[in-house]
């Protein structure tokens, strides 16, 4: 009795792989990998498509905290302008707050100043991109 099991037979892409010449198997490499990068692309596009949908919505509902968030900060200074306006005058009141408002705005503007001052970029992209010219370049 022999132990050997029969060979099943040949897939279809055996099959093809028998009977089809080098050039017609690149041809269709060649036609699979150019459909699989249209594919690709078509796939960023979408992805790339909704995520700036969700930026903008995000964008947009920060910039409408943002001018609620003013509203909120004009009327608290206009209630405190009131409220020193009982304490030292209406006239004073006005320049202690613009003074108030000067210094918020100069230590705001010094520390954005200094991050800006601080941004190097892309460093690590800058980096490997860099690398990537020698590398394709042939050993002499």
């Amino acid at each position: 009795m022999s132990s050997q099991m029969p060979e099943p037979p040949p897939t279809a892409a055996q099959a093809k792989a028998e009977s089809a010449s080098l050039g017609d198997l690149l041809g269709d490499v060649t036609r699979d990998m150019s459909t699989l990068m249209r594919q690709e692309v078509e796939l960023a596009k979408v992805e790339l498509k909704q995520s700036a949908e969700r930026a903008g919505k995000g964008a947009g509902m920060l910039a409408g905290a943002a001018v609620a968030g003013h509203f909120v900060l004009l009327f608290l200074s206009l209630a405190l302008w009131w409220a020193l306006g009982y304490v030292i005058g209406p006239a004073w009141s006005a320049v202690v707050l613009a003074v108030i408002w000067g210094a918020v705005a100069a230590i705001l503007s010094s520390t954005g100043r200094k991050e800006l001052k601080a941004v190097k970029g892309m460093p690590q992209t800058t980096e490997t991109l860099q690398e990537i010219p020698p590398t394709l370049k042939p050993n002499t």
